[in-house]
């Protein structure tokens, strides 16, 4: 299985998940954002060669060394850029990485005959949609060009399927992964500022940061802060298992989340009450384009794949907390 994007936060505790459940991993990544050591602590963790090619997978001849290399059953793909904020002041960026790479990946796909196909997908491809987010819903404007190339991708992955038969995809839109792998080995460690939330609360608690700058109190929510649904790194990651394992032909869409909505306060209390710290925060300005509420109908999921989201937001703080304590974090 080619995992692209696999030093990554979920591309990582997806290669474990990966290998426990039996499958060979090859890992692609740019390390653009993400860290060679990564590798080497899943290496640990699983206590397993993992071959690892450091590349960009939109270089179409460096993907096709891949595939002549290995005998591949098919492709998970995480790469790409994934920062809302630096998608809206660089459009062309994202629009140029993350289309390019898919396209590159599928036609490797369909030239070495490689026919399953996951993609990284993700809730924004909703829109300002009504909550709870359901598959069949159709996909309104994206509130920025991240979103719009999730959507994109989406549809010439459903085109190519249907042009080709034999050629079978899983389209997973995520909610929001935080958590970290019970070792403490592996978790979420962004370089520089953490565009996440889960990553900025675990660096003011361990002090790097001074408080915890909140979106906003005043949407029609239970506390006034953002909702959403967040969903342990892990059970994420087993999500992914269970769609390689169910592929049928054609095109299959899945959420992977809990069903649960959380809110920012809430989350920030849940964290202090599970680690015995206390988290500084102040209210700000809404974030342009942020939704009020954002949260899944996973039925399909649990009917289709048989897997449903098994971690509890205190492991998720719990497990948060125990990586961030062992990191050390550099040029931030």
């Amino acid at each position: 299985m080619l995992v692209t994007g696999g030093a990554g936060y979920i591309g990582t505790h997806t290669c474990i998940a990966l290998i426990e459940a039996g499958h060979t991993v090859v890992v692609a990544d740019n390390l653009c954002n993400s860290k060679r050591e990564s590798i080497e602590k899943f290496k640990k963790i699983m206590n397993t060669h993992i071959p690892f090619y450091e590349i960009d997978v939109s270089n179409r001849k460096a993907v096709e060394t891949i595939f002549e290399n290995h005998q591949l059953d098919g492709v998970i793909h995480f790469a790409g850029l994934k920062a809302v904020g630096e998608s809206v002041e660089k459009p062309s960026l994202y629009y140029e990485n993350n289309v390019v790479s898919t396209l590159v990946l599928v036609n490797c796909c369909l030239k070495f005959g490689v026919n399953r196909f996951v993609f990284s997908s993700s809730a924004t491809v909703y829109g300002d949609n009504k909550v709870p987010f359901v598959e069949t819903m159709d996909l309104l404007p994206t509130t920025n060009p991240y979103g719009e190339t999730k959507a994109i991708c989406e549809r010439i992955l459903t085109d190519i399927a249907k042009a080709n038969p034999s050629f079978s995809v899983s389209l997973l839109r995520y909610f929001n992964p935080i958590g970290a792998h019970e070792s403490g080995l592996i978790g979420e460690a962004p370089n520089g500022i953490p565009n996440n939330l889960m990553p900025y609360i675990t660096q003011v608690a361990k002090g790097m940061r001074d408080y915890l700058s909140i979106f906003g109190n005043d949407y029609p929510t239970i506390d006034g802060t953002g909702v959403r649904d967040y969903i342990h790194v892990m059970d994420l990651a087993e999500g992914h298992v269970a769609a390689i394992h169910a592929m049928l032909q054609g095109v299959h869409i899945y959420n992977l989340g809990t069903g649960q909505g959380t809110s920012v306060l809430q989350l920030v209390k849940a964290f202090e009450e599970a680690n015995g710290v206390t988290i500084r925060y102040e209210i700000v300005e809404r974030r342009p384009g942020d939704l009020a509420c954002c949260y899944a109908d996973v039925e399909k999921a649990r009917q289709e794949l048989g897997w449903i989201a098994k971690r509890d937001v205190v492991t998720m703080c719990k497990d948060a907390w125990r990586f961030e304590k062992n990191t050390l974090h550099q040029g931030v």
